[in-house]
């Protein structure tokens, strides 16, 4: 569902009274919610399903559980368990469902989360993905909202999971030729989000069905902080700009472009399919960091020797709480 889709819907719904306990709920577009049970302990909730990306069942599963888990790295937490979330044609064969839920329990195992149980659906199409509860520090929850001018913003992974993705249903790319962007997706975030702890960071979402312009929007508030976004420093994975020319973007982006027009301030010459590109939906996307300028060498040594991460941009002092690409 497009952001715009979802603003209307949330709309419709009647205030809901908030338990003291509730830390993080509706009132925010935080990743998850976060209940408090002491000084020192709070849960965090999410969940997240989606259709197959990849053609192989295992590696979908793979990628699904990655993605559940995110929202929990996203808030500085620790994810300790998942819960499956299957849809399911009982047409088909049930080895296929068998290697889709063994790619996620090999993922959760990875990242030391319990698999509790689960809940099936005869459906038409597969869908899969898991609920997953974790713990983080009622004092180090990383919220959406809390950048400062002057803050770096940093970004884990590429982007490019959307179009790519889109070329693979559309058989111009095969998922050995998307490689990279397979790895990506399949990499936890866990030491993207301790490292942001250890650096101090300020605020932080995981970048998904918004693209990368809708999650950074959710970082800014409505007035005082906006952000420069450095065209240039933005990563993609190898093969998404060749596929975006050849028509492989999906609707998503277009829905998240159409959102996000009114919030941005854009460099004279920038085409359309660079725009495009910053709004692709992300499938497993890395995290987008408020990072103190001081922190950043604290964050990259905890990142080394293997963790991918580029600066794009700097927060800014703005009373439009606009994003400007340069």
């Amino acid at each position: 569902m497009g952001p715009e889709d979802l603003k209307r819907v949330l709309k419709l719904l009647p205030d809901q009274r908030q338990a003291e306990e509730v830390l993080v709920g509706l009132e925010t577009p935080d990743d998850a919610g976060v209940y408090l049970l002491d000084e020192e302990n709070a849960l965090v909730h999410t969940l997240d399903f989606f259709t197959p990306i990849v053609d192989d069942p295992y590696l979908f599963g793979q990628i699904a559980a990655t993605n559940s888990l995110s929202d929990v790295y996203a808030m500085g937490g620790t994810p300790l368990s998942a819960m499956n979330i299957v849809c399911f044609p009982c047409s088909l064969d049930m080895d296929i469902l068998a290697e889709i839920l063994r790619g996620g329990a090999d993922k959760l195992r990875e990242a030391g989360v319990a698999l509790l149980g689960g809940h099936t659906v005869d459906d038409q199409e597969p869908k899969y993905g898991m609920a997953v509860t974790g713990k983080v520090h009622p004092k180090k929850i990383l919220r959406n909202r809390g950048a400062q001018p002057g803050d770096l913003l940093v970004l884990t992974k590429p982007l490019g999971t959307g179009v790519l993705a889109s070329a693979i249903k559309a058989d111009f790319l095969t998922e050995r030729d998307a490689t990279d962007a397979i790895q990506g997706m399949v990499t936890l975030n866990r030491k993207a989000s301790e490292a942001a702890l250890r650096a101090g960071a300020r605020a932080a979402t995981d970048v998904t069905g918004f693209g990368l312009l809708g999650h950074l929007a959710t970082m800014l508030p409505e007035r005082g902080v906006g952000c420069e976004l450095y065209l240039d420093q933005v990563p993609y994975y190898e093969g998404t700009r060749e596929m975006a020319e050849s028509g492989m973007v999906p609707g998503g982006a277009y829905r998240n472009r159409d959102f996000m027009k009114g919030r941005l301030d854009v460099a004279e010459g920038l085409d359309e399919l660079e725009l495009l590109l910053l709004c692709d939906p992300q499938t497993s996307g890395g995290l987008l960091l408020a990072l103190p300028e001081e922190g950043l060498e604290a964050f990259q040594e905890a990142m080394e020797p293997d963790g991918f991460f580029r600066v794009i941009g700097k927060f800014t002092a703005d009373e439009g709480a606009r994003i400007t690409i340069r």
